[in-house]
């Protein structure tokens, strides 16, 4: 089995959330058949959106890179990042870091694609959205996206910021008025693209068409490094 390398701390219980489910997908029945993961968690990163939207000067990238240069070091031979706003800089932790890292977005595209998705929803950071790089892919993969307007966003960002990463209850009814205006928009499936989101789906019953994210990345690290339960390998709420 490969050791897998995590950079964590994006948030601190996303990475908790993130190891549960490396742990809970692996087919084992010992200790020893688990997967051997090295896990850095380091919530003083800068904050993503911040900087990608231009309201901080802090790059995060280099404390990520050091990070994964770190794990490499150790012997981590994959890394993965539970936290979807950190792939906008990576094609520069690619060249800086000597191992493979796991691509979560063009993951969860892959998945959608195979699954014969044709139109999702999307649920993520201000800096995901206006990356763009969800959405270009989404369209590589044949899938069309729809999002949330202004006041919609504005929920989305709330849950994320304002409820999960400040350890507060998420406020359902901000939750559902999204779904149900991507719903309206013809959402086959909604994507939590924010592992914020994934604890959402962890504490609360969400129903039917929902992808997360985070799971997909869990999927695939347990895929490079152990065993999948078979279980898995349908991830769409149903």
């Amino acid at each position: 089995m490969k050791k897998l390398g995590v950079i964590g701390g994006l948030g601190p219980m996303a990475t908790a959330f993130f190891m549960q489910m490396v742990i809970e997908m692996t087919k084992a029945e010992t200790d020893q058949e688990h997967i051997e993961m090295l896990i850095h968690n380091c919530p003083s990163i800068p904050d993503r959106t911040s900087y990608i939207l231009g309201r901080s000067e802090r790059n995060p990238e280099p404390y990520m890179a050091a990070i994964g240069r770190k794990l490499a070091e150790s012997g981590a031979e994959v890394i993965a990042i539970p936290c979807i706003t950190a792939n906008y800089f990576y094609r520069e932790l690619s060249e800086e870091i000597p191992v493979p890292i796991l691509n979560i977005i063009e993951e969860t595209s892959g998945y959608l694609a195979a699954q014969g998705v044709e139109r999702v929803g999307l649920m993520a950071t201000d800096g995901t959205v206006r990356s763009g790089l969800f959405q270009q892919s989404l369209k590589e993969a044949g899938i069309a996206v729809a999002l949330p307007g202004e006041d919609g966003q504005g929920d989305v960002m709330h849950l994320i910021y304002e409820d999960v990463k400040a350890t507060r209850p998420a406020e359902m009814d901000r939750f559902l008025k999204v779904e149900r205006e991507l719903k309206e928009k013809g959402a086959q499936v909604i994507i939590l693209g924010c592992t914020e989101l994934s604890m959402i789906r962890r504490d609360e019953s969400i129903g039917a068409g929902y992808l997360d994210a985070m799971q997909v990345l869990a999927k695939c690290a347990v895929e490079q490094c152990g065993t999948l339960k078979e279980e898995y390998r349908q991830l769409i709420t149903g």
